[in-house]
C-alpha cells in the first residue's frame, strides 16, 4: 500500500515517565498522652478536615478542667474583693482613715489578684485544649491509611516522640513528578521566554497524563513548577505537574507518563509508523517515483503523534510512500500502487512485487 505524506499543523510533545504524589501528606500524631478509647474510621476511608479519627480517654483531662474551673472561680472572687478595696482606698486615705502604707498594700493586693486571675484563665484554657486534643481530628481532606494503633493501647503525645496513629493524603488535585533532561529544559525555557508555548488562563503550560492502563493521555493538567537547579549527577531537573483528580482514580505512587509541549504550533509532515524502515542507524522510507518504482529515501524523524511519526527532514508534502510490505520491496523494484485509504486488503498485506 502507498500513502501520501500528510501535512498538518500541530504542536509536538516530549514524553516523560514519573510517579504520582499527593499535594498534601500528613502524619497524624496525638498532642497528649493517654489510652486510645475509640477508632472512628476505616482503613482507606475518605475523610474531611476536622473529622474525628481517634478518641483518647478524656476522663483525666475532664477532671483537670473541672479543677481549673474551680480555681478560676476562686481567682475571680479574690480579684473582685481586691478591686473593691482598691476603689475605696482614695476616699479612706483622704479622710485619714488608713495610712499611706495601707493604701499601697491594698493596691498591691489588687494587682496581685488581677495577675492571679489571668494565670487561672490561662491554666483553664490550657486544660481545655488538652481536653479538645483527646479527639484526634484529620487536619486535611483526603484518604486515611490504616490505624497504626488500636483501642486500648497507650500513645505518647510528647513533642519529638509522639506516636504515629495514621497518615492522610490529599486526593484532588494530585502531583506528578518527572525528570526533564537538560536539552529539553533549555528548549522548553527558550520557547516559554519567546511566548511560543500555549498557556491557559493562569499562564500555566498545559500537559497531559496517562496511567499504565490508559492510552491517548486522557488527563489534562498544567506544569506547576520546575526545581531551582539541575542535578549534576543525572543532568536532569525535577518537573512537577498538577492534575485534577475529582474521581480519585489517580492514586499517589502510581507509575505515570506525561507529555510536555516541545514546540509551538507549526506545520509538520506525518507518515504511518509502518512506513519507517531501519538501515543500521539510519531511518528510511521507500518513496514511489513517477515510474512506479521504489526509491530509498533517508529521513530524520521526530515524535509520535496520534500513531503517526513526524518527519523533520527527507520528505516533501504530497510525496507518496510505501506504508506496508517494506520487507518484500527493494529500491528500484517496480510497485503496483494501491492506495492505503481505499484498499480493501488488510493492513500488512504485501504491496509490491516483481514483474
Amino acid at each position: 500500500m502507498v500513502a501520501s505524506a500528510d501535512q498538518r499543523e500541530l504542536m509536538e510533545w516530549s514524553e516523560y515517565t514519573g510517579r504520582t504524589a499527593p499535594v498534601e501528606f500528613v502524619e497524624v500524631r496525638p498532642r497528649i498522652s493517654g489510652h486510645i478509647q475509640e477508632v472512628r474510621f476505616s482503613s482507606g476511608q475518605l475523610v474531611k478536615k476536622g473529622d474525628v479519627l481517634f478518641v483518647i480517654d478524656p476522663r483525666w483531662q475532664r477532671a483537670e478542667l473541672d479543677r481549673r474551673e474551680a480555681e478560676l472561680l476562686v481567682a475571680k472572687v479574690r480579684n473582685g474583693n481586691a478591686e473593691r478595696e482598691a476603689k475605696r482606698t482614695p476616699q479612706l486615705l483622704a479622710g485619714r482613715a488608713i495610712s499611706q502604707e495601707e493604701a499601697d498594700t491594698r493596691e498591691a493586693r489588687f494587682q496581685e489578684a488581677k495577675s492571679a486571675l489571668l494565670a487561672a484563665e490561662a491554666a483553664r484554657n490550657f486544660t481545655r485544649l488538652d481536653l479538645e486534643h483527646t479527639e484526634v481530628r484529620s487536619p486535611i481532606d483526603g484518604r486515611a491509611s490504616r490505624a497504626m494503633v488500636t483501642a486500648g493501647n497507650y500513645v505518647s503525645g510528647l513533642a519529638g516522640g509522639a506516636t504515629l496513629l495514621t497518615t492522610v493524603v490529599s486526593i484532588d488535585p494530585i502531583y506528578v513528578y518527572v525528570d526533564m533532561d537538560e536539552n529539553s529544559l533549555l528548549k522548553f525555557n527558550a520557547l516559554q521566554r519567546s511566548g511560543k508555548l500555549s498557556t491557559d488562563a493562569n499562564t500555566k503550560v498545559p500537559v497531559e497524563l496517562e496511567l499504565a492502563d490508559e492510552t491517548g493521555f486522557p488527563h489534562k493538567g498544567v506544569v506547576e513548577s520546575l526545581d531551582n537547579h539541575v542535578d549534576p549527577q543525572s543532568g536532569s531537573i525535577l518537573l512537577r505537574a498538577l492534575f485534577p483528580n475529582t474521581d480519585g482514580r489517580i492514586i499517589p505512587g502510581l507509575f505515570a507518563r506525561i507529555r510536555v509541549p516541545a514546540s509551538e504550533r507549526h506545520p509538520v509532515l506525518l507518515i504511518p509508523e509502518t512506513a519507517v524502515g531501519t538501515d543500521q542507524a539510519q531511518k528510511f522510507v521507500l518513496t514511489l517515483t513517477s515510474t512506479n518504482t521504489a526509491a530509498y529515501r533517508p529521513v530524520k524523524l521526530g515524535s509520535l503523534v496520534d500513531g503517526k511519526r513526524v518527519v523533520r527532514e527527507g520528505l516533501a508534502p504530497g510525496e507518496r510512500i510505501l506504508v506496508t510490505g517494506l520487507a518484500k520491496v527493494r529500491p528500484g523494484m517496480p510497485v503496483t500502487p494501491q492506495d492505503a485509504t481505499t484498499a480493501g486488503s488488510k493492513p500488512g498485506a504485501a504491496t509490491g512485487g516483481q514483474h
